[in-house]
């Protein structure tokens, strides 16, 4: 059976005579969200997923610096528990001992014969003003993209972690804990421990950052 289809006039007069609301129900309503109300829908959803990435990036960088922490006072305790002072292990006969000694200058045997209020002065308070700097940047500043990559964050977050293990020491015992010695024949390197080393890579990562944006010209 065909529909007949009725004339756009009779329609019209048959809307006309009827009630209003019936009239309305056979208009077309607007459906969908206006163009404003997509944009700030679409600006807000933005907004929370870059706050959500910046916060979980937050998160691996501090739960880093606390592992470097972690560990660094974990192998200095168990130095303290297992040698006595200056008593040493062979790992690599020629090249790799384990020994107990006290730093009581800075990384690598730095300012050891300083005075001790210079070597309080500077190791203590500079050290502490350093830390909660990199706090600062760890939480500003290397959660952002626009600041650097994941080279830099990284590089921060050891420093920091570094950073704030031998300050521990120094507080704690006015020293620091070494035990790190790699020689060849004669000749020493200074003795360090994990701290020292998480500071000299990520320096070396922050160098390396740094070289990457800004690359000397060709010649």
């Amino acid at each position: 059976m065909r529909r007949r289809l009725r004339p756009r006039g009779e329609t019209l007069r048959k809307c006309r005579g009827n009630s209003r609301p019936v009239c309305a129900r056979n208009r077309q309503k607007p459906t969908g969200i206006p163009d404003n109300s997509k944009l700030q829908i679409a600006k807000s959803q933005s907004v929370v997923l870059v706050s959500s990435s910046v916060s979980r990036v937050r998160l691996w960088l501090f739960a880093l610096a606390g592992f470097i922490y972690l560990a660094d006072q974990a192998s200095k305790l168990w130095v303290l528990r297992t040698l006595d002072h200056f008593d040493q292990i062979v790992v690599i006969p020629g090249f790799f001992h384990l020994v107990h000694v006290r730093n009581s200058g800075a990384a690598f045997g730095m300012l050891s014969e300083a005075t001790p209020w210079l070597r309080a002065t500077v190791l203590v308070g500079v050290s502490s003003v350093a830390v909660m700097a990199l706090v600062y940047l760890v939480w500003n500043v290397a959660a952002t993209r626009e600041y650097g990559g994941a080279m830099l964050r990284t590089g921060l977050a050891l420093i920091l972690g570094g950073a704030a293990g031998n300050i521990h020491d120094r507080l704690a015992h006015g020293n620091v804990v070494d035990f790190l010695d790699f020689f060849i024949g004669s000749w020493h390197w200074y003795t360090f421990n994990v701290a020292d080393s998480t500071i000299c890579v990520g320096t070396a990562l922050l160098l390396i950052d740094l070289w990457r944006k800004n690359p000397s010209p060709a010649s």
